[in-house]
């Protein structure tokens, strides 16, 4: 039930919360944290077994984190990254988020939906970091495109 009510909260707040993202910016951030994601999944979860969705192997379940959570959280957390602020404000923000992560992940291992086999709490703390300051890095390559996109030649 977390895993079905999480998956529907989060994206309907994605869907009606104000966009400071343009469209294109949500689709392209959003297919390359899918990409990602499932990369590593295939490597970690299906290759080395050191979590996993459920039980061991894929279910059709999974793709309700994949497409209703994953998507919906990697527009919100861009959408509300603090762009100009000072470094010290982006930082924070940056790890507020990754303790949210840990927090939902420990949600998810206690509902079922989610499991460790060898994964720690510590590597996840250590690598939401990571991966959200890849998810921004994208953000400013996706901005830089549609600006050069958009020059006459």
């Amino acid at each position: 039930m977390f895993f079905i009510l999480s998956a529907l909260a989060f994206s309907l707040y994605c869907i009606l919360m104000p966009k400071e993202l343009t469209r294109i910016e949500i689709f392209a951030t959003v297919f390359f944290a899918m990409t990602l994601q499932d990369n590593v999944d295939i490597y970690l979860d299906l290759k080395l077994d050191l979590y996993g969705y459920f039980t061991k192997g894929t279910q059709w379940e999974a793709l309700i984190a994949i497409i209703g959570i994953y998507p919906a959280i990697t527009t919100i957390f861009l959408n509300y990254y603090p762009v100009h602020r000072k470094v010290i404000h982006k930082l924070g923000y940056i790890f507020v988020w990754s303790g949210f992560a840990v927090l939902y992940e420990y949600a998810a291992v206690k509902s079922g939906y989610f499991y460790h086999n060898g994964l720690t709490y510590w590597y996840s703390a250590l690598c939401y970091p990571i991966l959200f300051y890849i998810l921004i890095f994208t953000l400013k390559i996706v901005r830089k495109l549609i600006r050069q996109s958009t020059k006459s030649f």
